[in-house]
């Protein structure tokens, strides 16, 4: 099964130019089918239901740094920046396959993104989109692991993306969540003291919630937010809260945000959020979104 789903993720893509990004943003079609629920391919942290076109090409560039709270000691945590690299490709209108590296656990990820159903002006009121990753933590070495396997490196997720556009200006979406980690951290208190026996499952569920409001052509305010649904009652592992801006200039889409989470790849930011809005504990960030 695993063998299967890893050959899925790896398919093969290449770049190619397409439309301009500001040709496909805020546009309805002709048709029947709502378009421009979202302007980006995720929310803030949460992946959002818009798919790459067909033949295009994204380049991508994260970045959350450290928490506000120290100040000027770390300039409000731009000294400890946390950066990922990610290409995703439209295979076809309804299929798109990404890659990405992010410095958390050193994350190598591959990922699919697929519609199901679109929403209609005069029929399905929502669009419904598949997702499922990938990720491999590189970080774990052999030296810190003797019985390390690859199998305990891996973690997978499903989920199904719900969303609707109310309005030009207002669109919501829900994300359902199923995640899995080969390997569970030991469980640690405030004070970093490990806590045995670990109670988390390694199948884990959540729900995620976000959504957009376009205040001009080219600015809206986003939000997302994943709550997780059986945490262990002892975790210091948080749930992920996100508000920011976008900003659509030329082929640019750029997220600006604060979030308590570092991690983005999606197990990462759902299971292991450790950030505290309530102590200050937020970083800035934000991503980068050229199409070509």
């Amino acid at each position: 099964m695993k063998k299967s789903l890893l050959s899925l993720l790896l398919l093969p893509f290449c770049a190619s130019a397409q439309n301009d990004l500001l040709s496909e943003i805020d546009t309805v079609k002709t048709d029947n089918r709502v378009e421009s629920v979202f302007k980006s391919l995720k929310i803030v942290n949460l992946e959002s239901t818009k798919l790459a076109a067909k033949g295009d090409f994204y380049f991508i560039v994260a970045h959350r740094f450290g928490y506000v709270k120290h100040g000027f000691e770390d300039f409000f945590g731009m000294d400890d920046a946390n950066t990922q690299i990610k290409f995703s490709y439209g295979v076809t209108n309804w299929l798109t396959a990404h890659v990405s590296r992010s410095g958390f656990q050193k994350t190598y990820e591959m990922a699919l993104k697929y519609r199901l159903m679109a929403q209609e002006k005069e029929g399905f009121p929502v669009t419904l989109v598949g997702f499922n990753s990938l990720a491999i933590n590189t970080e774990m070495k052999k030296e810190d692991f003797p019985n390390l396997k690859f199998d305990n490196r891996l973690s997978y997720v499903t989920q199904l993306l719900i969303s609707r556009k109310f309005t030009e200006r207002l669109s919501l979406e829900l994300a359902p969540t199923y995640f899995h980690e080969n390997t569970i951290r030991d469980i640690l208190d405030e004070n970093n003291n490990v806590i045995t026996p670990n109670p988390q499952s390694n199948d884990q569920f959540a729900l995620g919630m976000g959504g957009r409001y376009k205040l001009t052509k080219r600015w809206s305010v986003n939000v997302d937010y994943a709550a997780h649904l059986n945490r262990a009652k002892n975790s210091v592992f948080t749930n992920p809260l996100s508000v920011g801006v976008d900003l659509e200039t030329g082929g640019h889409v750029f997220q600006m945000h604060f979030t308590n989470s570092r991690a983005m790849n999606e197990a990462g930011f759902l299971g292991q959020t450790t950030g505290d809005w309530g102590k200050g504990e937020i970083s800035f960030g934000f991503n980068l979104v050229r199409v070509f």
